[in-house]
């Protein structure tokens, strides 16, 4: 094996300040997006795909713009939300492979506008597995291509109408980047032995299904752990479900209309009034005196209830491996031994750990391993829970001689 690593030096960066093209018009018309879609079929190629979401902003994950690029049909900008109909263009991208960066944050939004590629390269994934300390894009595109790609629009919310010029201007930057980015990192995957593995795992990626939100999704608030009797956890519950509801109807992230902390402040407080309720931090800005009433009517139903939820949740995931010493003895030296070959054969491969398995299949299969412990058990074990050729290759034959030591 190569053990080609990134060069650390730190070149002169040239600024990448406008699109080659000059700044792409958004399309927003039914009769703008045929156009887009002819001469997106005119190029040749697979397509550079980027989105802008408004995480943090407005409620879901959806796409609030869409960039496309494709070589010999220029960069364009697609404004889903304008639209009533995105079927052109699923005609289109759907019959060809993609280009992404992070394949995994744009995915489900591109899924959720019935978009999918029938093959995927993952830039940031090709980094990770390459051994790139850090793989944002603006790094990789100073590092393997001497281009200072600016980032500062990358939190701001795109759901406003109209985008601002300068916005524009970064979003088709994003994806003008991605072919020749896409070049040098195969050559730095070739020369380490590794554009199979990458083939791998960008094809494992795609077909990944979208994350779903888990049955009981209020206990990702943060903070709840703290709370140690269920009559609380049940007036948190009510709290998280109204403003689910409310954000949801309103297309307002969350966040922005109650922040966890308060949810949390207003289980310890207990207010049974609007000015109490009104004196617990988070519990402010411009709709607060009007949604006090919407919280406290929550509060109530927590306090009411006779859906009592457990402290703890029984679902089926594994204990947290802090525990496993008084939970399972035996799981613990496992997972000890298991670890120390992934750390041996990360560093031997210049992959990061968790892409050279996936921390749950490792946990997994320590807690719950096959009766015997061969390269053949374990190599099944694995594959059953989703590791990919590549990784069983590597792995299977240590991990038996590990396990059974």
């Amino acid at each position: 094996m190569t053990t080609s690593e990134p060069a650390a030096d730190q070149p002169t960066l040239t600024p990448l300040t406008a699109p080659r093209d000059g700044i792409p018009e958004v399309i927003n018309t039914a009769a703008a997006l045929n156009r887009a879609v002819r001469a997106l079929r005119a190029g040749t190629g697979d397509l550079a795909v980027d989105t802008e979401r408004s995480s943090g902003f407005r409620y879901g994950r959806r796409a609030f713009l869409i960039q496309i690029r494709r070589e010999g049909a220029s960069t364009w900008l697609i404004d889903p939300e304008s639209l009533d109909s995105l079927d052109p263009l699923l005609e289109l991208m759907n019959e060809l492979p993609w280009i992404l960066h992070a394949a995994t944050q744009d995915l489900p939004c591109l899924h959720d506008a019935g978009l999918s590629p029938t093959g995927l390269f993952d830039t940031e994934l090709a980094g990770r597995l390459a051994g790139f300390p850090r793989v944002a894009l603006g790094t990789m595109v100073g590092e393997l291509l001497g281009l200072q790609l600016a980032k500062e629009h990358s939190a701001v919310d795109w759901s406003t109408r109209p985008l601002p010029e300068s916005w524009l201007n970064y979003a088709a930057l994003d994806v003008e980047v991605l072919f020749e980015l896409r070049e040098k990192i195969s050559e730095v995957l070739e020369e380490q032995g590794k554009l199979e593995f990458a083939a791998q795992e960008f094809e494992y990626v795609r077909q990944l299904p979208d994350p779903v939100a888990p049955p009981e999704a209020w206990r990702k608030l943060s903070g709840i752990h703290k709370i140690k009797n269920r009559r609380n956890l049940a007036v948190a519950r009510e709290l998280w479900q109204s403003r689910e509801t409310l954000a949801q109807s309103r297309d307002v992230a969350p966040g922005r209309l109650l922040p966890d902390s308060a949810i949390m402040a207003a289980v310890d407080h207990r207010p049974n009034s609007v000015p109490a309720l009104l004196q617990i931090s988070g519990f402010h800005g411009r709709s607060a005196k009007r949604d006090a009433p919407r919280w406290l009517d929550a509060m109530q139903r927590g306090r009411n209830s006779t859906d009592l939820p457990d402290l703890r949740t029984g679902g089926s995931e594994l204990p947290n491996a802090r525990l496993w010493g008084e939970k399972n003895p035996q799981a613990a030296v496992r997972l000890t031994a298991a670890r120390e070959v992934l750390s041996e054969v990360s560093e031997e491969w210049n992959i990061p750990g968790e892409n050279l398995l996936t921390p749950k299949f490792l946990r997994a299969l320590c807690w719950n391993p096959p009766a015997i412990y061969s390269a053949g058990s374990i190599d099944a074990a694995l594959e059953e829970l989703g590791a990919r050729p590549w990784q069983r290759d590597l792995l299977s034959a240590k991990l038996a001689q590990a396990l059974r030591g």
